[in-house]
């Protein structure tokens, strides 16, 4: 029972820190240090990773209306009662700017993954992230203060401006950056709304987090125990639920306010990182 009230607490971690941009890695850390989940070590790197398909799944539930490229056609057809499909160029439009922007972290981060998290998994790597990002939290809003942004909808967003935040995504392959907290920022710097920026950022998660979950699953070599498979459904369907909460939380707050408190609150956490690890090591 204790590991069980463990895997739906990470789950729920998950589910609020993968959309709002504070490092999900960098609370999984910090939990995973006082929890100590009592698993295979193995396990644990690759559940880190994959309990994210459930944070994915609510964005394609909340988003499905913009998400789906195949729509019903409305009009006379459906009042007969017949169902006519048809393919909606604004969201197949849409695919294209995500898999652009999607292609420098996998160019990247594939060759590079195992490489990465060998250099850098570490407290003081995420302690370091959390504070430098969150002064460029700070520092962005204080720069689009007054400013209208150029781009009000994802349709505005044309090629470039995609793969530029995409290019942003990759800094997010360093623990403690957190991916969408990388990518709000790309978004806001090419003139972007907050709005925009952090919807794009859900829809960037979804091929990216995918294909994150499936190396991952490869490495691993599917070779689950019967516990461990139902650990890993447990805190997906937990890091789903949570996640429905963070998406719809983090939209309505940035209506009226910016993202400096999530700066401040990444400084923060990062100094109360290096403390606890320098005092306890």
């Amino acid at each position: 029972m204790a590991e069980i009230l463990k895997i739906i607490f990470l789950g729920i971690v998950e589910g609020i820190t993968e959309w709002l941009p504070i490092s999900s890695t960098g609370h999984m850390i910090l939990v995973d240090e006082f929890l100590k989940l009592h698993t295979r070590e193995a396990f644990k790197e690759m559940f880190f990773v994959v309990i994210q398909l459930g944070a994915i799944m609510a964005v394609v539930v909340l988003y499905r209306q913009k998400l789906f490229p195949i729509k019903e056609k409305r009009g006379r057809s459906v009042r007969e009662g017949k169902h006519e499909w048809r393919l909606d160029k604004e969201s197949l439009r849409m695919w294209g700017k995500v898999l652009a922007a999607s292609l420098p972290a996998a160019i990247i981060g594939l060759p590079l993954d195992d490489w990465l998290d060998a250099k850098f998994y570490n407290y003081q790597t995420v302690a370091l992230m959390l504070i430098l990002y969150g002064v460029l939290f700070i520092v962005v809003e204080n720069r689009s203060r007054g400013k209208k942004p150029a781009i009000l909808s994802i349709k505005d967003l044309t090629m470039r401006e995609a793969v530029f935040i995409g290019i942003f995504q990759v800094l997010a392959l360093i623990p403690g950056t957190s991916r969408s907290g990388a990518t709000i920022i790309g978004g806001m710097l090419a003139g972007v709304s907050r709005k925009v920026a952090a919807e794009f950022t859900f829809f960037l998660a979804i091929p990216v987090m995918l294909g994150a979950s499936l190396l991952k699953l490869v490495k691993f070599g599917f070779a689950f125990t019967l516990t461990e498979f139902l650990y890993l459904i447990l805190g997906m369907a937990s890091a789903f639920f949570v996640s429905v909460f963070a998406i719809r939380f983090l939209m309505g707050y940035i209506k009226k306010h910016n993202f400096k408190i999530f700066g401040y609150y990444r400084i923060g956490l990062g100094i109360a990182v290096l403390a606890y690890f320098l005092l306890t090591k």
